[in-house]
Parts: structure tokens; C-alpha cells; sequence
């Protein structure tokens, strides 16, 4: 109850009640961080970010070019420039980083040597590229859950530099429940 109520001719007046839902201030914005998300193709970017969003992600298809999502958060907005991981869009993506406040490195932790590699020299480029190499990284071994995938602690040796600004972790499964302990390092 929001206090006392009064009949003043009839009628039924909740006056403490409107003020509280009319004269009460507006809450305070939400800060807002813009973070671009890059990783090769079918890493899970996509699925990753519906997934926060609370989208259903059933029949989830490359991202040719990018998309942008704000990821609503208790205490901020996350503004994500997703960036697809195509070879014929890579090349593209250094004209997504202006303004970039984080970046969040998707991997497939569950692929084979070669695209591990792969990701290995993209994650490389990105920490050297002038409008990304003071930034902050958050790097997601995605798909846990596969039998394949490799522990967490395993993709720490992708790189040896700018351990100062990483974050490493493994999400929770994205669309099956996970068949292994949740795995997260952070460091």
C-alpha cells in the first residue's frame, strides 16, 4: 500500500499513491560502453549476443557485415558492434573500431588446430591495431559443452603478450545445458 486513501465526494482518492507513480524523479541514466565483438566464422558471436538479449536464437546464420545490439546490463548498456567473421568481411573490420571502448574475442574452443590458429592471428592483429591496442579484451572460449572443446585454460597460450588487459572465461552453454562443470578463469 502506498498509504492512506480518502473519499472526497464519492470518488476514491489515492493521493500518496500519484505522487509516488507522477512526482518521483526519472531513474538515472545507465551508462552506455560501445565494444565491438569479433572472432572467426561460427564462433557464436550471434548466439552469444541473442543469448543476452534473451532472443530466441533458433536458425542463427552468419552475420554478413555486422549488426549492433545493446546488451542491457543492471548497471550499464553494453552497445555491441558485432562484426562478422567471414574471410570476405575481416578485412572490413578495422573500419568498425573507431570509438570502441572494449573489445569481446569469441573463439571456438572446440575447433580444430588449424582454425585455432586462425583465431590465434586475428586475436594478435586486433591486440596490435592502433585503435584497439589500449583497449580492454574479453576473450570467450565458447562451446564448452562439446566433447571437443578444449579446457580454458588451454587458450591462454594464444597469446603472449597484454595479459594486463584480458579477461579469459567460458560462457555457460549458449543453447543446450552443459554437460561439464561451468569453467571459468579469470585472471
Amino acid at each position: 500500500m502506498c498509504g492512506p486513501a480518502t473519499t472526497q465526494g464519492g470518488l476514491f482518492v489515492a493521493v500518496p499513491c500519484l505522487q509516488k507513480l507522477c512526482c518521483r524523479a526519472p531513474p538515472p541514466p545507465r551508462p552506455e560502453y560501445d565494444v565491438v565483438c569479433i572472432g572467426l566464422s561460427g564462433a557464436g558471436k550471434t548466439s552469444l549476443l541473442s543469448r543476452l538479449c534473451n532472443e530466441i536464437s533458433d536458425g542463427t546464420v552468419p552475420t554478413t557485415g555486422f549488426s549492433i545490439k545493446a546488451v542491457p546490463f543492471e548497471d550499464a548498456i553494453l552497445n555491441v558492434k558485432e562484426l562478422g567473421g567471414a574471410e570476405s568481411i575481416k578485412k572490413y573490420w578495422s573500419r568498425y573500431y573507431q570509438g570502441s571502448q572494449g573489445v569481446v574475442f569469441v573463439l571456438n574452443s572446440a575447433a580444430s588446430d588449424e582454425e585455432m590458429e586462425a583465431s590465434r592471428s586475428e586475436l594478435h592483429s586486433a591486440m596490435q591495431h592502433p585503435q584497439l591496442c589500449t583497449l580492454p579484451f574479453l576473450i570467450l572460449a565458447n562451446y564448452q559443452d562439446s566433447p571437443a572443446a578444449r579446457p580454458v585454460s588451454e587458450p591462454w597460450r594464444m597469446s603472449d603478450q597484454g595479459w594486463d588487459r584480458m579477461l579469459w572465461g567460458a560462457p555457460p552453454s549458449l543453447l543446450h545445458p552443459r554437460t561439464r562443470a561451468d569453467d571459468v578463469n579469470m585472471r
